[in-house]
């Protein structure tokens, strides 16, 4: 894979914080969006409108006096994930992928009574891990199984995609896979890999961990050249369409694809990270500008999915 430098890349047209945060947070989000967006369980109920799939909804567990009923319903379940409605950068997620007697298993393989998860639920209540600190609702959502053929490239973690989406034009993509040091999270600042996808066709570019480069995953070993996403037109329309559930013009949408259901969406972010530039070796700005100076906007998702296809792809 070809390594272009961060100076490269400023040349390339780099985004960089300030300029995101002025010229396209600010300008084109709605600050009335913010707490649509910012709450996991307000973000499932109003994509499912637009026909974006979630994961399924197991249990909410808005008051204290409800954690009671979470051990009875997780009697005969296997595999779930427990989430802060508006927890951020991963922080309070727990992910079930087995049991053992009374005994649930974390995908690190560690054991986890099911006293501590009652305890992990009275945490996300008072709000320990929201964005704010203020009090917050956990939600119990089915497992997701990634596909074995994203699955194997993460480490003890489901793969995920982030695509950043501007006036509901897919502009840019990355797989994230977790690792080691980042605790099984996709989460790049905590030592996830981002693995740049051609926007064109699905297929990776270069990778990054640490905003260094990488041709093997540190952990499974695997090239990281050569992976394709299946049914990536149907996954770019996808987080086109939370445009219209959200009104939001500038944000990343976190996709999965499942074994059994596809791609499902995870969650929506008003103020994506920047390092998908580096995954990428390009910069943000020339496709931005692209999707300002157009005369005719597209209307429909699938339209704008399509058009982002064919004016960005690279390979």
């Amino acid at each position: 894979m070809d390594w272009i430098s961060p100076r490269q890349l400023k040349r390339l047209g780099m985004l960089n914080m300030n300029r995101r945060n002025v010229d396209y947070i600010a300008r084109y989000n709605e600050r009335s969006s913010y707490p649509l967006v910012d709450n996991k369980l307000k973000t499932k109920l109003a994509v499912s409108e637009y026909g974006v799939k979630t994961p399924r909804l197991l249990q909410v567990v808005r008051q204290q006096h409800e954690i009671s009923g979470f051990r009875t319903m997780a009697e005969d379940l296997t595999g779930f994930a427990i989430k802060p409605a508006k927890g951020s950068g991963g922080k309070g997620i727990t992910v079930i992928t087995g049991r053992d007697g009374d005994d649930f298993i974390k995908a690190s393989g560690a054991r986890i009574p099911v006293a501590n998860l009652e305890r992990h639920l009275t945490n996300i209540l008072a709000g320990l891990y929201s964005l704010a600190g203020t009090p917050d609702v956990a939600i119990i959502e089915n497992l997701v199984q990634s596909v074995p053929s994203l699955a194997k490239y993460s480490f003890q973690g489901v793969p995920d995609i982030r695509i950043v989406v501007f006036q509901g034009y897919p502009v840019m993509a990355m797989l994230r896979l977790a690792t080691t040091d980042s605790d099984g999270k996709a989460n790049l600042h905590q030592g996830a890999v981002g693995v740049g996808l051609d926007i064109g066709t699905g297929r990776s570019l270069n990778a990054v961990q640490f905003n260094r480069p990488i041709t093997l995953h540190p952990d499974t070993g695997l090239p990281l050249e050569n992976i394709q996403i299946d049914a990536w037109p149907d996954m770019l329309e996808m987080a086109a369409r939370c445009y219209e559930a959200t009104g939001l013009g500038y944000m990343g949408v976190d996709l999965v694809v499942d074994a059994q259901e596809g791609p499902l969406l995870l969650e929506l972010n008003a103020r994506p990270g920047l390092a998908i530039q580096m995954a990428n070796g390009c910069g943000l700005l020339p496709r931005l500008k692209n999707i300002e100076a157009l005369k005719r906007p597209h209307f429909s998702p699938k339209e704008r999915a399509a058009y982002s296809m064919k004016s960005f792809g690279r390979l």
